[in-house]
């Protein structure tokens, strides 16, 4: 059954994590402003930074106000959730805890009449053959269960080095904005869509917003990208929050820093 909502408000790549206070603040603000004020609330993965498991959680303060604020909202408004490539460990205790629902990596909803099909985003970077080979070895059960019963200490360690690594890859790659690792490939939205009608993608990740026309071969589609929030440095980075904004009046992004 496809979930159908008049409104909703759609964010991702919010990387949450204590070092991040401003940020982290608008988006508890968020939960009490305007996540309410729809039906429905998608986060399309990488809620956190990182998420190493839910145990991580009872002995992390700043994890508990998250859930908190979560709990809050899902008391609300239906709140949805998908993994993303730093937190997809976010498991059944943590989602029982604040009432989301989990989808699965590509989903549909249904919204103000019209079908869009949702995803993180990472799996669409196919030009990034070394990731994807990763991707599939992370995702892989018995894999995540090993990973699960080390220390907590040695999985944040882990956690920190491959956090580091992906900064430092992202940070070289964007140096050249023609790198087609940093965006996803039209063949690989073509496959996800597939031959359903609905012709409307959403997902997040590649940190890149921007609504997209765009056709591979006899398919065509439009293809939003979700904001990463960012508003802890602004000597380098234009802070950055906004949400997608879906109801009967169309598709917008919401400006959450104007706001």
């Amino acid at each position: 059954m496809i979930p159908q909502y008049a409104s909703a408000l759609l964010i991702s790549d919010l990387h949450l994590t204590p070092s991040m206070p401003l940020t982290a603040q608008r988006f508890f603000d968020f939960c009490e402003k305007e996540g309410p004020k729809v039906q429905a609330v998608f986060i399309l993965g990488d809620l956190f930074e990182y998420w190493v498991g839910d145990d991580a959680a009872a002995h992390s303060p700043f994890q508990q106000e998250v859930r908190h604020a979560l709990a809050n909202l899902s008391a609300k408004v239906k709140t949805y959730y998908v993994h993303g490539n730093r937190d997809f460990l976010l498991g059944p205790d943590f989602l029982k805890k604040t009432g989301m629902t989990l989808l699965p990596e590509r989903s549909h909803a249904e919204i103000a009449g019209s079908i869009y099909t949702l995803c993180h985003g990472d799996s669409l970077c196919t030009a990034d053959v070394g990731y994807q080979v990763f991707r599939q070895w992370v995702r892989k059960s018995w894999v995540q269960k090993l990973f699960l019963r080390l220390p907590l200490n040695w999985r944040r360690a882990i956690a920190n080095q491959l956090r580091s690594n992906s900064q430092a890859q992202y940070q070289n790659s964007s140096q050249n904005t023609a790198n087609p690792k940093m965006d996803v490939s039209l063949d690989a939205c073509a496959a996800i869509l597939g031959t359903e009608s609905s012709g409307r993608l959403i997902h997040g990740h590649t940190h890149l917003p921007a609504h997209h026309n765009e056709h591979f071969r006899e398919q065509h589609w439009q293809r939003w990208v979700l904001s990463d929030w960012d508003i802890d440095h602004p000597e380098s980075v234009k802070p950055k929050a906004s949400a997608l904004m879906i109801d009967s009046q169309g598709v917008q992004y919401l400006d959450l820093i104007q706001n």
